[in-house]
């Protein structure tokens, strides 16, 4: 397989986004309507989301099928990564869809969409997360971004664990 480092010599027949197409299971230590709140309120979502040393400046949602998200993360060096995106299915506590377009260019074309489906299920207390991502389109320009897909995932629940353990009572 060739590897994609020179994007403008790279054939896009080469670039086949649906390989990163990924799926994470986790298990949280908290409610299963505790974690659905901080995935759905958007001051919640502002504490945890993106990956490990970003911020988020910026977060709105209109949380319904057909309702609308805007996600501004920022970088530990400033850049700000806007998301933008739409909420097709919320099935409270139990799932959410929703489809996430980010890099948006000059023209107003977004070269990423990734759809996402969250359930939330219910293990004696805890919350048993499983997220689906599904690589709509996407060009090669943003290959590098494809490839810490996961990595950025995984360190966006690893705040969320910290998060939602926060107000938990564990003696309970």
């Amino acid at each position: 397989m060739i590897k994609m480092t020179d994007h403008e010599t790279t054939d896009e027949t080469e670039f086949e986004p649906s390989e990163y197409d990924l799926t994470i299971e986790r298990t949280f230590d908290a409610p299963r309507e505790r974690v659905w709140e901080a995935w759905t309120d958007p001051e919640q979502v502002a504490e945890w989301w993106g990956p490990k040393e970003f911020t988020v400046p910026n977060c709105e949602m209109d949380v319904r099928p057909g309702g609308s998200f805007s996600i501004d993360m920022q970088a530990p060096d400033g850049t700000i990564y806007p998301d933008d995106g739409t909420f097709h299915e919320v099935d409270q506590p139990e799932r959410l869809v929703v489809t996430s377009r980010a890099f948006e260019d000059d023209d107003g074309e977004f070269h990423l969409e990734v759809r996402q489906t969250v359930t939330f299920a219910d293990r004696d207390g805890k919350t048993k997360l499983t997220l689906q991502a599904r690589v709509i389109t996407a060009t090669p320009e943003v290959a590098e971004a494809l490839e810490g897909m996961e990595q950025g995932w995984s360190e966006s629940l690893d705040k969320l664990d910290g998060y939602v353990g926060q107000s938990v009572d564990t003696a309970a």
